[in-house]
């Protein structure tokens, strides 16, 4: 009888140790000068100096790009889930007016594939180096049984810091304040399961698909990244006029806005004021999906909330889209009952 070994069982710590060793010099490009020592140690370490704060907060965040995962596999496509989760959870924590300092990631499977493990990790340095933020520690975990048929997971978690006069929410959301949505880039990582669903289950698309009013086949589509809008948003948190961020990720329109509101505010929208891109127009006809769902379910095209003061709203869209991001009016703050109204 052979042996048993760790790696006859199913986990290859060899393995794994190469493919981190492969992208060590992408995760090292990503280090500030406040990061101490090296890869591989029990923790990393981050020198806690903020002489530009007053009164320094640090703000943490975790999240996942759940499902979305199913999808890279079936086009083959990684590198895109690296981005999604580093821009997922910089956005959490720009609600907080935070700005990046290190992130660390989780990577799990069923079996570690080299090259899939490295694309996503080099797009998570590519997406790390583009917010300022430092890439100091991870998880990587082979688990047979847990994990089937070449299933991955990858969880992300953020620590970012905010001056305490400056963190958001600011001030208390009045009747009469504007929500401003900021566009998204898709799907982000939110809906991926009923996405799918409608897509491919009920639809009968393939990944190669292009129906009429993509300007991309179905897979490429649900595969761009998760718009980080740090780099926009985070010069203007300055503006006194901003009153608070909503992310729509998980939960959407329903579930998101009213975490930023006081208890007598209520969000009126008007569905009217953006176009959904296509690709949600697509979901809900194959799907039948009802439209409480999708807004429920998915941003419909708007990543982010910006509550304002109704007189700066429009010097404020300006500014924004200066930055390149497409923003409108999309409802007000009215008096009534804690929660959304969607007309």
């Amino acid at each position: 009888m052979e042996p048993t070994t760790y790696q006859s069982a199913g986990v290859d710590i060899d393995g794994a140790n190469r493919a981190l060793r492969a992208v060590t010099a992408e995760i090292y490009a990503t280090h500030s000068e406040s990061v101490i020592g090296g890869i591989g140690g029990f923790g990393g370490l981050f020198r806690a100096s903020f002489p530009d704060f007053e009164q320094p907060v640090l703000v943490s965040s975790i999240d996942g790009v759940g499902t979305k995962t199913k999808v890279a596999a079936m086009v083959g496509s990684y590198r895109g889930l690296g981005h999604d989760i580093v821009n997922h959870c910089v956005n959490d924590i720009l609600c907080q007016g935070a700005s990046p300092l290190f992130f660390l990631d989780y990577f799990a499977s069923e079996r570690l594939e080299s090259d899939v493990f490295e694309d996503i990790l080099i797009g998570m340095a590519e997406a790390c180096r583009l917010t300022g933020t430092s890439l100091i520690g991870g998880e990587t975990a082979e688990m047979p049984g847990v994990y089937v048929d070449n299933e991955i997971d990858i969880v992300g978690t953020i620590v970012g810091v905010v001056d305490f006069e400056k963190r958001l929410p600011r001030q208390k959301t009045r009747v009469g304040d504007l929500m401003i949505g900021i566009a998204s880039s898709g799907l982000h990582t939110n809906g991926y399961t009923l996405a799918r669903r409608a897509l491919f289950e009920l639809g009968g698309l393939s990944i190669l698909d292009q129906p009429d009013g993509l300007e991309r086949p179905i897979g490429e589509e649900l595969l761009i990244p998760h718009k980080c809008y740090y780099q926009s948003l985070h010069p203007l948190l300055q503006n006194e006029s901003i009153r608070c961020l909503a992310h729509i990720t998980g939960g959407g329109f329903y579930d998101n806005i009213p975490r930023i509101l006081p208890s007598d505010a209520h969000a009126k929208i008007d569905k009217r004021s953006w176009e959904p891109p296509q690709i949600f127009r697509l979901i809900q006809a194959l799907g039948s999906v009802p439209d409480a769902e999708m807004y429920r379910a998915f941003n419909m095209g708007i990543g982010m909330v910006v509550i304002v003061d109704r007189d700066a709203a429009p010097s404020l869209i300006l500014d924004i889209e200066k930055e390149g991001d497409h923003a409108a009016v999309i409802g007000e703050i009215t008096a009534g009952a804690h929660d959304v109204s969607i007309i």
